[in-house]
Formats: structure tokens, sequence, C-alpha cells
């Protein structure tokens, strides 16, 4: 394996830097998110169509540039040092691999171009708020409970004369209230028979109500989706394709584009915190001088490059995808809580750029974690704690 970057992917991250230093620094973040769309749609526009960043890593037969998930993790990485906020993940990491997957020829011709060129943006609606179960990040997708059940709860899809109808809905949808397509996962087929398939509902469909919600983190837009008997098209064909089968493993691989994606903002706030304590000076020394700060400073970039190593090996592999997202939350966590303290009096002031990264943190973490819950469905995964009994070891440890 060469762990070397290509040319074309260095080239990737540079153009995407450069472009990002000049038109998504802290105050164009803050004014974007304001927005009715919560990003800047011009930004958005010129991504898609001078570096085609939501074609990326979609074939070249459906308008994309047929890279691979490393470049899009290269280009996640870059949009998260920015805090940019924009549709790239639930349309590109989320959406269109669904597409690809599970979607007819002509829902793949019709879709993805559109996609990739960036007149079309899209979102993953799942009942119940909890992206990381439905995507197998933080359980087994296939018990279902993530999708609520039974009768009632959840999202139900009904089969009538005139096509298939949805009723229900579902909560923190991100960027749900300017997708252009929503992707909802309901279910059919009646109790007890009931199973989970996802729809196609664009946003101006009978019944559709999308309202916007108050995030903690404003570059990440959430979302609550109603539908009150809303036409729907089913996603793939009609013989029940393997849509918890196919959600684990867009799960995965959005898992290492989400860790490269938080290393970038682990990064951003280590750069900027280097910074400030080169200028800041106490005692007539920059603060950045003493022991004790470049002791905490070593420690974090540390933590940074493990989380990018990690990353960058599950974007090759992503099966180390959810591992990978726990070691990249962690840290991101860590660096910007470091970032505020190290800032000293300014850092706690809510009006600082340090709070925009604490709250990509901290949210990030509610939408795709916790880490603690990452690391034990992984570890169950793998199988370190499988058909352990009494008077057994784990690791070397007796198990009483």
């Amino acid at each position: 394996m060469d762990a070397a970057f290509t040319a074309e992917q260095d080239e990737i991250r540079h153009t995407l830097r450069d472009l990002l230093a000049k038109h998504s620094g802290p105050g164009e973040v803050r004014a974007a998110v304001r927005t009715a769309e919560g990003h800047d749609r011009a930004l958005w526009r010129r991504l898609a169509q001078e570096l085609g960043l939501p074609g990326l890593a979609l074939p070249e037969e459906y308008g994309g540039a047929g890279c691979t998930a490393t470049e899009l993790a290269l280009a996640c990485e870059e949009t998260g040092r920015a805090l940019l906020p924009s549709p790239l993940l639930a349309t590109a990491v989320l959406a269109a691999p669904l597409i690809a997957a599970l979607g007819t020829s002509a829902q793949r011709a019709g879709l993805l171009p559109r996609i990739a060129d960036g007149a079309l943006t899209a979102a993953l609606a799942v009942p119940g708020g909890s992206m990381a179960a439905a995507l197998g990040l933080t359980a087994d997708n296939r018990t279902g409970g993530w999708a609520g059940g039974g009768r009632a709860g959840g999202v139900q899809a009904r089969l009538g004369d005139g096509g298939w109808r949805l009723y229900g809905e579902a909560d923190r949808v991100l960027d749900g209230h300017s997708a252009g397509l929503l992707l909802v996962a309901a279910h059919a087929g009646g109790y007890p028979r009931s199973r989970t398939l996802l729809f196609l509902a664009p946003a101006e469909a009978d019944g559709l109500t999308r309202t916007r919600l108050t995030s903690m983190d404003e570059t990440r837009p959430l979302a609550r989706v109603e539908l009150r008997d809303t036409p729907a098209e089913l996603l793939g064909a009609d013989d029940a394709p393997d849509v918890c089968g196919a959600l684990a493993a867009t799960g995965r691989t959005a898992a290492a584009h989400l860790a490269a994606e938080a290393v970038g903002a682990a990064a951003g706030a280590l750069e900027r915190t280097v910074a400030y304590v080169k200028e800041r000076e106490q005692f007539g020394r920059a603060i950045g001088s003493f022991q004790a700060v470049k002791h905490r400073l070593a420690d974090l970039y540390v933590r940074v490059e493990a989380a990018r190593s990690a990353a960058y090996h599950a974007a090759w592999d992503p099966a180390a995808g959810p591992l990978a997202l726990a070691q990249a939350l962690e840290a991101a966590r860590t660096v910007a809580g470091e970032a505020v303290q190290l800032h000293g009096g300014i850092g706690f002031t809510w009006e600082h750029e340090a709070h925009l990264y604490v709250k990509r943190a901290a949210g990030d973490e509610l939408l795709f974690g916790p880490v603690h819950r990452l690391r034990d469905h992984a570890a169950g995964q793998a199988g370190l704690f499988r058909d352990v009994t009494p008077g057994g070891l784990v690791h070397g440890v007796a198990v009483r």
C-alpha cells in the first residue's frame, strides 16, 4: 500500500483550501448560516461547477469525477477546517451513495447527474432523529428500533391506486429544510410484516411540511419533516431491496468522511490557537513560549495527527470508519475545549470564533455519536466480548 497522496489529490486539497480561505472565514460562516438556506448558495454553486465537489465520488457516467472515497475525504477535511456550512455532507456523503446503490437505472440517470453538477441537493430523513443508529454506527440497524415500528410510530408508507403515500414525521433531518429531494425511510407492509424502505419525495410534494429547527451548531442546519398523505416514489425496484444493508454500507463510508471532516475542524482550531499564543503576551513574553503551554499544544497535535491517520486509513478501508469517527470526534472535542482555554478571557466570550469549533464538535457527537457508543458497537461487531463465560479471560483479565 502506498500511503502517499497523488498529485491530483494534493491539488484537490490545496485548491479547496485556498478557495475557502478567501470565501469562508468566520465572518462569512456566521453570515451564511443566517440565510434561509443555511449556506452560501453562490459559494456552493462555485464549489459544484468549478471544483465538481458534489460529484467527486460519483461515476463518470453520471457526470461525476469518478474519484474514490479518499478524494472526497480530503475535500471533507478542508471543508471541516473552514467549518463550511454546505449541503455536501447531506447530499454527496449520505444521499447520493444510497441512490447509486438502490436506485433503478432510470432513477440513477435522472438524479445523480443533477447532484453531480450541484443543481439538486438531497437529504436523508429517518424517523426518530437517530441518524447514527439508522446508518448502523451505534447499533444494528436491522433491529428496526431506530425507525419506530408497530402499527404506529416513525413514518408509514401505504400503497394505493395512486402509488405510494407517506404519513408521519422525522426530526433532526440534516439540511432537510432546504434540500430539493428527500430520501425518507418509512415502514411498509403493515404490522407484523413491516419492513423499512426508502422513498423519494421532492421538496414541492403535496402534504410535505419542513420546519428549520434551532440547533446547537448553526453550521449543521436541522429540520423537522412532516408528511401528511405525501406522494412518494419507491427508491429502487419493488422486490424489497436490502435497505438496511445499503444504509450500513453508506454509514461506514460516511463515517470515514465525517472523521476526515472532524479532523479538519480540530486542525483548524489548533492552528488558530497556535497563532494566538504566539501573539498574546504576558509578563513581557508570548504565552506560547511558556513550557506548560507548549506541552498542552504538543498533546493536542499528537491527538490531531493520530485522528488524521485513522481517518485516512478509513477512507481506504471503510470498515474502520466507525472507530476512526470515534477517535476524530474525541480529538475535535478535546482540541476545541483547549482552544477556548488557551485563548483565555477572550476565548470564553460567546462571540469568539473558538466557540464555532466547540459547537461543531458537540453537535457532531450528538448527531453521529456518542463516542462510547461508536466504540462499543464496533467492539461488538469485532467479537471482542463474544462467548465470554465466568472464569474466562478477556485480554488477560479474569471474568467473574
